[in-house]
């Protein structure tokens, strides 16, 4: 893992972490949930990398201090007063895809959002041509005054969703109007975690979760 920083579409200094294999299959941008950081991912980056895929995990301007890590950008944005709530963070999103994409050799990655941040993903991937695929953990209309599920309807590429049981109708209404043929929804009948933590060791069923995400990903691959 090292550690890089690039700036957000407003100049905003982002803290990342850059998780590289050689002969990579691809690349994944991997956005965390609210009150959280990069650190979200310190377990699971390194299982996509044993999958082929290099990783960059970002802190987003929306998060906090958890999991024994700071989140730098939120930290920056603080002390330069700019608002840190979620919708403000879609820029830092936007910039992260720009970034992963050079460092993917101008090739089209896979954005993976969690709880808020795959809402972001979402609203994003509807108009953007440097996404080959999404991946979204607990998507809902976490955005205040956004109506998620009318606004995505032009996503063209495959997302794969997932989330806690009790978030189940929660994502395919959030997913309704997406073509159904590009949507993959793993539905778990253990009671899962919300967000991305759901990948983690210590909950219950997530090699259940990894098995259907593998699949997802070597049926998407270039």
């Amino acid at each position: 893992m090292q550690k890089v920083e690039f700036k957000s579409k407003d100049g905003l200094l982002i803290t990342a972490d850059f998780y590289e294999v050689t002969n990579s299959k691809g690349l994944i941008l991997l956005c965390h949930r609210s009150h959280c950081n990069r650190a979200e991912y310190r377990e699971t980056a390194p299982k996509f990398n044993a999958l082929g895929y290099t990783c960059l995990a970002i802190d987003q301007r929306s998060g906090m201090k958890v999991f024994g890590e700071s989140n730098e950008t939120k930290i920056r944005a603080k002390a330069q007063k700019l608002p840190t709530g979620y919708l403000d963070a879609q820029p830092d999103i936007e910039a992260a895809i720009e970034y992963a994409y050079q460092l993917n050799g101008n090739k089209p990655i896979i954005l993976l959002g969690s709880s808020y941040s795959a809402a972001l993903s979402l609203r994003i991937a509807k108009d953007h041509t440097k996404l080959k695929a999404l991946i979204v953990f607990s998507a809902g209309e976490h955005l205040k005054g956004v109506k998620l599920a009318e606004e995505i309807q032009s996503i063209k590429i495959p997302v794969f969703a997932t989330s806690a049981k009790t978030e189940i109708k929660q994502t395919e209404d959030t997913l309704q109007n997406v073509a159904k043929q590009l949507v993959t929804q793993f539905k778990p009948k253990e009671t899962g975690f919300h967000g991305s933590k759901i990948l983690w060791e210590s909950v219950k069923g997530y090699e259940k979760i990894w098995a259907a995400m593998e699949t997802f990903l070597d049926e998407n691959r270039d």
